[in-house]
């Protein structure tokens, strides 16, 4: 199993108090012979017609001396996750959760704006000190 991305944490807890429960960490998906680990799975109750809302959520700390590498990291994993979501879990909806100052930063240039206009793309902003989630996209 890899390792926890420092805010892995935090993420949880930013879930929990915007009443989310963790039923998977990680949350294991199979690819073939071959297995990925999306970092949290969590589910919150909309109404007993509709039933729960599912997501699965890729925590990525953005901490290397090249963003960009870091960005192309976090995309290839994001496409990865998605697809093998798509086939095992279709109702699962696959977030990329980054702290305030990355996406204040790299997601206002152009490279991050490429994945967010990105059909799909679905992002989790949240604040690391307060463990909260700040924002939705979409």
């Amino acid at each position: 199993m890899p390792a926890r991305e420092i805010y892995h944490d935090a993420v949880c807890t930013a879930l929990k108090k915007d009443g989310w429960i963790v039923t998977d960490d990680p949350l294991v998906l199979t690819i073939g012979l071959r297995s990925v680990f999306v970092d949290v799975g969590a589910e919150k109750l909309i109404a007993a017609e509709r039933g729960p809302d599912k997501i699965a959520v890729e925590v990525k700390s953005f901490l290397s001396p090249s963003p960009i590498s870091d960005l192309e990291m976090a995309w290839g994993q994001y496409f990865l996750y998605a697809r093998a979501l798509q086939k095992q879990e279709p109702d699962r909806a696959l977030y990329l959760a980054v702290n305030e100052t990355v996406f204040q930063t790299l997601f206002t240039e152009e490279a991050g704006q490429l994945l967010l206009a990105g059909p799909g793309f679905r992002l989790l902003v949240f604040d690391s000190n307060a463990e909260e989630i700040l924002q939705w996209n979409p």
